[in-house]
C-alpha cells in the first residue's frame, strides 16, 4: 500500500542521487554516491567516466535511500528523474534506470527539469518561500532570476548571456591552482583576502541579464600580467565583482516587481558571501529571504522528488505497463 512518498533520482553530471520525500517535503533519506575522486585529476568533469560510475553506483544508492526510508519499491506513489538540462550520458542512465525501475514496480515515471528540482529546493524540510516570489538560482551551469507566483507560475526575467556565475568559479579556482571543486574554495580562500584588483561588474546598468566571461577573463589577464599576486586577493576582487552583480540585480527584480521573498537556490547559494549579502539585502526591503539548507543547495534527488508531488495529479494511474511521462516536468 502506498505510503504517499516519491523517490527521486538526480543523475545530471557527476553525482548520483537518490532520496524518499513526502509531499510535505519531509527528506525520510537521501543518498549521493560522489564522484569528485574520479575527476579531481582532470579538474572537472568527464563525462565518459561520469557515465560508467552512474553505472555501478545508480542502483546501490537507490537501494540505500530505500532501506534508510525503511520501504521498498512497491511502497512508492511514484518516481521522479531528472530529465534535463545535464550531461547526456549520466541523464540516461537515471532514466533508463527510473523507467526499469517503475515498469517493475507498477509505478508511475515523471521527467523533471533539473532547474525546476533548484526552485524547489527551499521548501525541503519546512515550508520556506512565500508567494510572490523574486528567484535568484545560480549553479554549475545556468544563472536566472525568475518570478514565481506559485510553484507552477514561473516568469523568466533574466538569464546569463555567456557563462554561469558557477563556471566562473569553477576556472577561477582552477586559475589559482585550487583542487577540483575549486568553486567552494574560491569563497573560503576570499574570506582570507582583500578585494583590492578592480575587476569589471558585467552588465551592472540597468536591466536584469547577466554576463561572467568578461569577469573570467579579467582574472585570467590580471594572473597573466602579474603571476606572482596574492592568490587570496585575487579571489577577493573576484567574488566581490560577483556579489556586486548579483545582488545588484536582485535589488532592481525586487524594485520592479515588489515580492513576499527572495529566494536563492542552487550551488552558489552554499557561497556565504551570498548568503550574508542577501541577507543584508532582505532585511533592509523588507522581504523574506529563503535559502535551501546548505545540504540541499548543491545537487541532490530531494529537490527531484518534491518538484515531482507538483506533477503527480498530472499523471497517468498506475497500469499494467506504466509509461515514462517526459513531457509534464519540462518548465
Amino acid at each position: 500500500m502506498s505510503r504517499d512518498l516519491i523517490l527521486g533520482i538526480e543523475s545530471s553530471c557527476d553525482d548520483t542521487a537518490a532520496a524518499v520525500v513526502d509531499a510535505d517535503g519531509k527528506v525520510l533519506s537521501s543518498a549521493i554516491a560522489t564522484q569528485t575522486a574520479i575527476h579531481a585529476e582532470w579538474g572537472g568533469v568527464y563525462p565518459e567516466f561520469a557515465s560508467r560510475a552512474h553505472v555501478e553506483s545508480i542502483i546501490p544508492t537507490i537501494a540505500q535511500a530505500l532501506a534508510e526510508a525503511k520501504i521498498e519499491g512497491r511502497d512508492l506513489k511514484a518516481i521522479g528523474v531528472t530529465r534535463g538540462p545535464g550531461l547526456i550520458g549520466p541523464l540516461l542512465v537515471g532514466l533508463n534506470t527510473a523507467a526499469g525501475l517503475g515498469l517493475g514496480w507498477n509505478l508511475p515515471v515523471i521527467g523533471i527539469n533539473h532547474l525546476r528540482g533548484h526552485l524547489r529546493s527551499a521548501d525541503l524540510e519546512q515550508k520556506r518561500v512565500r508567494y510572490p516570489a523574486i528567484v535568484l538560482l545560480v549553479s554549475g551551469g545556468h544563472t536566472f532570476l525568475a518570478r514565481m507566483e506559485s510553484p507552477g507560475a514561473i516568469a523568466l526575467l533574466g538569464s546569463t548571456r555567456d557563462d554561469s556565475v558557477g563556471e566562473a568559479y569553477d576556472k577561477v579556482g582552477r586559475m589559482l591552482g585550487l583542487e577540483y571543486p575549486g568553486g567552494p574554495k574560491v569563497d573560503r580562500l576570499a574570506a582570507t583576502g582583500a578585494a583590492s584588483f578592480p575587476f569589471p561588474r558585467p552588465l551592472l546598468g540597468d536591466g536584469l541579464e547577466f554576463s561572467f566571461s568578461g569577469l573570467k577573463s579579467a582574472v585570467a589577464r590580471q594572473l597573466e600580467r602579474a603571476p606572482d599576486a596574492p592568490p587570496a586577493d585575487i579571489a577577493a576582487s573576484f567574488v566581490e565583482s560577483c556579489m556586486t552583480v548579483l545582488l545588484t540585480k536582485c535589488r532592481r527584480a525586487l524594485t520592479r516587481f515588489p515580492s513576499a521573498a527572495l529566494v536563492i537556490v542552487g550551488g552558489v547559494a552554499a557561497s556565504p558571501q551570498l548568503r550574508a549579502g542577501a541577507k543584508a539585502l532582505s532585511d533592509e526591503l523588507g522581504v523574506e529571504l529563503c535559502l535551501p539548507p546548505l545540504r540541499w543547495s548543491t545537487d541532490n534527488a530531494a529537490m527531484i522528488a518534491l518538484a515531482t508531488w507538483d506533477y503527480l495529479p498530472l499523471a497517468d494511474p498506475p497500469r499494467a505497463v506504466p509509461q515514462l511521462n517526459l513531457a509534464i516536468g519540462d518548465y
